[in-house]
């Protein structure tokens, strides 16, 4: 578990800090509300009506951590990280501190972890709505908080705490975002490019990339964020069949594919299918 020093946590409840007690395994804030951790790791920050949005499911999980782990988009996650890192920088009131919003399987925020341990190690929270994908993420950074919460509702993070908020594929909330980024941190974003995975997409019924999708990223942001850089990054892999049947289920496409249509699929495949992942990396700061 993550030393509570470095963790400028809230209440989800109540907007009170929250400090840990109980040998780190419970979080309580002054008003008395308390949340413990999972046996898996992992802290519950959903409250009240909880979320509206579906999470990933554990099958949906499980061909995510499959198909990262088998390192198929290690390249992007290292770039992640090399953009990330430079925000990183010790500072008085401690370690730098990174958020992963949607986190997924940690797989990323791991990328930048390790890259940030050799100069300044970071302290680190992760945040998805999947309790599943938190599990596995709890075991990938156990010295990261990992925490069940929805992206969308205000962040349990203090005001101009965070350093770089990294968002890989996920939904993105840039109120929040700007709130919780100290002046001079980084928000870095990772979206599809045109032509991703177009080798595969309408077989395995993957949805398409929106028209204009880096005009609206850019308008979504205006109002609290300048952009500082932008990178593109291709990727030529080489996938087996189960390697499709992962990338199809492990994104939004996962909530409504069939899967016994995609087990076909898969028997139908090739031993080898040459796919095109296309990336961009973008990195905004925070208007002051």
């Amino acid at each position: 578990m993550p030393a509570a020093a470095d963790l400028p946590l809230l209440c989800p409840v109540c907007r009170n800090g929250l400090r840990f007690t109980g040998g780190a395994r419970t979080l309580v804030c002054g008003a008395g509300h308390s949340f413990d951790a999972a046996r898996q790791g992992y802290f519950n920050f959903l409250v009240g009506k909880g979320t509206v949005f579906e999470a990933d499911s554990a099958d949906m999980v499980a061909a995510r951590f499959d198909f990262l782990s088998a390192g198929h988009y290690q390249p992007l996650a290292d770039a992640v990280a090399g953009l990330a890192t430079p925000a990183l920088r010790e500072t008085p009131a401690g370690r730098p501190l990174v958020l992963d919003a949607g986190t997924g399987t940690g797989h990323y925020l791991r990328a930048v972890l390790d890259r940030a341990a050799g100069s300044v190690p970071a302290a680190a929270i992760g945040l998805d709505i999947s309790k599943f994908a938190l599990r596995r993420a709890a075991r990938l950074n156990p010295e990261a908080l990992n925490v069940v919460g929805d992206v969308w509702q205000p962040l349990p993070v203090a005001e101009n705490a965070v350093d770089v908020v990294t968002v890989v594929f996920a939904p993105r909330n840039p109120p929040e975002f700007a709130r919780v980024l100290r002046p001079g941190g980084r928000l870095v974003v990772v979206t599809p490019r045109p032509g991703h995975l177009a080798e595969v997409a309408g077989p395995a019924g993957m949805l398409g990339i929106e028209p204009a999708k880096d005009e609206r990223l850019a308008a979504s942001l205006g109002q609290h964020f300048t952009p500082v850089e932008a990178t593109d990054l291709d990727l030529v892999l080489d996938l087996g069949p189960r390697d499709v049947a992962n990338l199809a289920y492990m994104g939004p496409a996962g909530h409504h594919l069939d899967r016994a249509a995609l087990a076909a699929l898969e028997a139908a495949l090739p031993e080898q299918t040459a796919v095109t992942a296309r990336f961009r990396i973008s990195v905004f700061q925070p208007i002051r």
